[in-house]
């Protein structure tokens, strides 16, 4: 291993910074939908072999071998993004690598600052290792929350394909993951760097810790309940419409007959269509009009929902001012009850940068730059979390597309929900890796709170999960059709839910203080 470590300190810088985002590539290639985790034991120690090699901290060293991974790592999480750039190609697609780049580059600098702050600090082999691992940690919960904060794809998320492992995120969730995650994927390093016999039996204790928390969540899913809420049915529909189709006028008609006929379409679970249903759900901006402003739209609801059957659909919902002023849009969910009255609405709060408004706007918008989404007005976001109570008493925590990757602030913990409800449209990045890592970030949320969560997209992925994250009913990618079920009961408040990332805090003083103990006894080389 000398030898190894001898030789890439002595390749030229370009060198190292490629193998370094080879590194990070190689750990994002670990996230869903793939599920190849084990690629992490690979990357992170070789990227924490670089760092280590690098010469005496500074920006060129820690911070550009730190950035270079991230990089990597972002460039592969984020390429899904770029199928959104190719809907209206003839208007957008110019602007796709320029986004794409300013987005993974700018995530990447956290990652940057993460190993410059490990260089300094973390002197020895297992020290480095603990110190990249906490500071990896804060770096990303920095990022979900900084600038509007834009956590997709963290490093925790890669628990999605190891089972049990999960359940860890109703105590300390997805960062709290995160840490542990890198930690664990950063001892292969420590074993073979290591020269010290006591280093080498402090990195096994702490991966032992791997198959206790892992065992721990398959207990917690043995024992799992499989209670369903009383007359509670609900359908969720999927009309897995082209983007390109969505937002033409003249497929309203179509667009609005269709999502109608599926809601009342007879199925084996509900023969008698929706006449079996309290609770149909409809997508992001299910429909390309104002529904809540149209009387034929009420008119046609009143039948269909017959006065029994409640409808929850994403819209875009306008605000008019005065004459002459624009009108403030949100992008919104509609509650109308069974004689399609409005009765709620939920306004996204979370709006996403550059689809929904475009940061930076003074600047980009002379150069040609423009918002994704175009709206009757500019989208305006929405005061917070807060839970809706839906027609039949059923309390909803409502959330609107990418909101769901969002750990923080999900739901109002002054008004506890039962059930997490999120519409979305993932019909911008057609058959990518976007739509599945966007559902297994909304099924960490439901573990982290305790909270079942119903999930109604364009196209797809529809599902039904529980409390315990576990998926009870799914309609794939790219298929129409409606998905019909019982809605799952709550679980008592998770840790997590009560406390938030306060545990977070916890493991990073903890990693810190065992890199300062390590260093004091010289256990590492």
């Amino acid at each position: 291993m000398i030898r190894l470590f001898q030789r890439m300190a002595g390749l030229p810088a370009a060198a190292r910074g490629a193998l370094s985002l080879m590194a990070g590539v190689l750990v994002a290639i670990g996230l869903p939908p793939l599920g190849w985790w084990p690629l992490a034991f690979i990357g992170f120690p070789l990227f924490l072999v670089l760092l280590e090699t690098a010469g005496r901290v500074n920006w060129r060293s820690g911070f550009g071998l730190g950035w270079a991974f991230g990089l990597g790592y972002f460039a592969v999480a984020f390429h899904w993004i770029g199928f959104a750039f190719f809907v209206d190609a003839e208007t957008y697609l110019w602007m796709m690598p320029f986004m794409l780049g300013i987005l993974s580059g700018g995530m990447a600098i956290y990652w940057g600052l993460a190993a410059l702050l490990a260089k300094r600090w973390g002197g020895t082999v297992l020290q480095l290792a603990l110190t990249f691992a906490a500071c990896l940690a804060v770096a990303e919960w920095l990022r979900g929350q900084l600038f509007t904060g834009f956590p997709w794809a963290a490093p925790g998320l890669l628990v999605d394909g190891m089972g049990g492992l999960a359940q860890a995120a109703s105590v300390i969730g997805m960062t709290g993951l995160t840490l542990l995650v890198v930690l664990w994927a950063s001892l292969p390093y420590v074993f073979l760097a290591a020269e010290r016999r006591g280093a080498k039996r402090a990195g096994v204790a702490i991966l032992l810790l791997l198959p206790a928390i892992w065992g721990w969540g398959e207990m917690r899913l043995r024992g799992a309940t499989d209670a369903m809420v009383p007359n509670v049915a609900i359908r969720i529909v999927q009309p897995n419409l082209p983007q390109e189709e969505k937002w033409r006028e003249d497929n309203a008609r179509q667009i609005f007959d269709d999502l109608e006929q599926m809601s009342s379409v007879p199925t084996p679970e509900q023969p008698l269509g929706i006449g079996g249903i309290t609770h149909v759900f409809w997508p992001e901006s299910a429909v390309p009009f104002l529904i809540d402003e149209s009387p034929v739209a009420k008119a046609e609801l009143k039948p269909l929902l017959g006065g029994r059957t409640a409808l929850i659909t994403g819209a875009v919902r306008v605000d008019r001012k005065g004459d002459g002023q624009e009108p403030d849009a949100h992008n919104s969910i509609i509650v109308f009850d069974g004689n399609a009255e409005t009765v709620a609405h939920y306004d996204k709060w979370r709006l996403v940068p550059g689809g929904e408004f475009l940061p930076l706007a003074w600047l980009l918008e002379p150069l040609g730059f423009r918002q994704v989404v175009e709206t009757p007005g500019s989208f305006v976001p929405g005061p917070g979390p807060r839970t809706v109570t839906l027609p039949g008493g059923l309390r909803a925590g409502l959330t609107v597309c990418y909101e769901a990757i969002f750990p923080q602030q999900l739901v109002d913990p002054a008004n506890r929900p039962q059930v997490i409800v999120n519409v979305t449209n993932d019909g911008w990045f057609g058959r990518s890796t976007g739509p599945w890592q966007h559902l297994a970030q909304a099924r960490l949320r439901a573990i982290e709170q305790g909270l079942p969560l119903v999930r109604a997209a364009n196209t797809g992925i529809s599902v039904v999960i529980d409390a315990y994250g576990r998926t009870l009913r799914m309609l794939p990618l790219m298929e129409k059709g409606v998905v019909d079920s019982s809605l799952p009961v709550a679980l008592p408040p998770t840790l997590y839910g009560r406390v938030g990332d306060v545990w977070l805090i916890f493991l990073v003083v903890v990693a810190l203080g065992c890199a300062f103990l390590v260093g004091k006894s010289r256990l590492s080389r």
